[in-house]
């Protein structure tokens, strides 16, 4: 089960990716200096998982460009309704 998503186009910049990890890991030494090294421990853990996807592995793809949807030759050889519809309440004058 993957957290992060490196592909996510938030990721692209090399600031971004640092201050999550900066962060995690100051959190981290806040818990520790305060005296919680159960929370300690998870921000670290947090920081560790996230340099691990945002640095070790990180190869993120390039987005896919789809080409534009082109209309099919069956599609314009039919004309288009635009024969006026009643309303509802009855035929207009």
């Amino acid at each position: 089960m993957q957290i992060i998503d490196p592909n996510h186009p938030a990721y692209r910049h090399l600031w971004v990716r640092v201050g999550i990890i900066a962060v995690c890991f100051g959190w981290a030494v806040v818990e520790f200096v305060t005296g919680d090294p159960f929370w300690g421990v998870l921000a670290g853990g947090a920081g560790a998982y996230s340099f691990y996807i945002l640095f070790w592995t990180f190869n993120p793809q390039p987005p896919v460009i789809e080409p534009p949807v082109q209309p099919d030759a069956e599609d314009e050889d039919e004309p288009a309704a635009t024969a006026e519809k009643p309303s509802k309440d009855g035929p207009a004058e």
